[in-house]
């Protein structure tokens, strides 16, 4: 069955709670209907509760330990819940002042990272970005949610903090799919001036750029992520920020920058690729 959350890290946060609560159950020797008839609820609420379809509220979680006289776990999973809740972030409110103001909020975690790892399977990573393209991309992101219009100075600031790639100390590891540099954002004009750029960006001394090239046979693409200093992952989703600091789930997502990393092309390989994708003069 297909998950009804947006990432396998917040899926299994998620899992684990439903799995406690239906452990708890069973330990009280309880079905779900019984359940269901001393919380008031209808048994289809108990079944989706541990089914993981439905998020819990907190009072829900009261009301199952109350019902199955395991108050003393309420603690520990009205905390695992709030910590669920806290992975996932709208991006509305992120960007309800603006997409300028969440392009500087990064800046501090920049600064305090030394290594960086990015995958990235639909555009161009945004350290390696040129003020138009990411003026393209931030348009049509602010139009599909409705953000207020300050593109330009969102655009600006993104380019202003990708200086740090720059910086002595850091080094950045850098994997995207060929796909995301066949995906036009802003017109031929705009795509030429990235691929130009990232060619050049590709010989900075701090940068490790593979291109991983269509038919690979690598895994699956996933959500474009960042790494840092592999101790937290930033997941950029469609209506969400995820932020993952549970070193197991860190390392998967390190796991799985490796995988699509030997599947990469470096190199001469890789400004083959990135040549090849420029569009072809009108």
């Amino acid at each position: 069955m297909q998950s009804p959350y947006p990432s396998t890290a917040l899926d299994a946060a998620r899992r684990a709670i439903a799995d406690q609560l239906r452990d708890i159950r069973r330990d009280a020797g309880l079905t779900g209907r019984e359940v269901a008839a001393r919380t008031g609820w209808q048994p289809s609420k108990v079944s989706r509760l541990q089914g993981a379809t439905t998020p819990p509220a907190d009072d829900d979680i009261r009301a199952w330990c109350v019902a199955c006289g395991a108050e003393d776990r309420i603690p520990d999973l009205l905390a695992a819940n709030r910590t669920a809740d806290s992975m996932y972030m709208e991006w509305r409110r992120l960007q309800r002042t603006g997409l300028r103001r969440l392009q500087e909020s990064r800046v501090p975690l920049y600064e305090q990272t030394r290594q960086f790892r990015v995958y990235s399977s639909t555009v161009v990573p945004g350290f390696l970005q040129t003020r138009e393209y990411a003026v393209a991309l931030l348009e049509s992101i602010a139009r599909f949610h409705g953000t207020p219009d300050d593109v330009a100075d969102a655009a600006s600031a993104r380019v202003e903090r990708s200086k740090i790639i720059h910086q002595s100390g850091r080094t950045f590891a850098f994997v995207v799919e060929e796909a995301a540099l066949r995906r036009s954002v802003g017109g031929p004009d705009v795509m030429t001036e990235q691929l130009l750029h990232l060619l050049d960006a590709a010989r900075y001394p701090a940068v490790s750029l593979g291109i991983v090239p269509a038919g690979s046979g690598a895994m699956w693409p996933v959500e474009t992520f960042t790494v840092y200093d592999d101790e937290k992952v930033s997941v950029e989703l469609l209506t969400a920020s995820l932020t993952i600091t549970a070193p197991t789930e860190v390392a998967q997502y390190v796991t799985a920058q490796s995988e699509m990393t030997g599947a990469a092309v470096f190199g001469q390989d890789a400004y083959r690729i990135i040549a090849s994708a420029i569009p072809a003069p009108s």
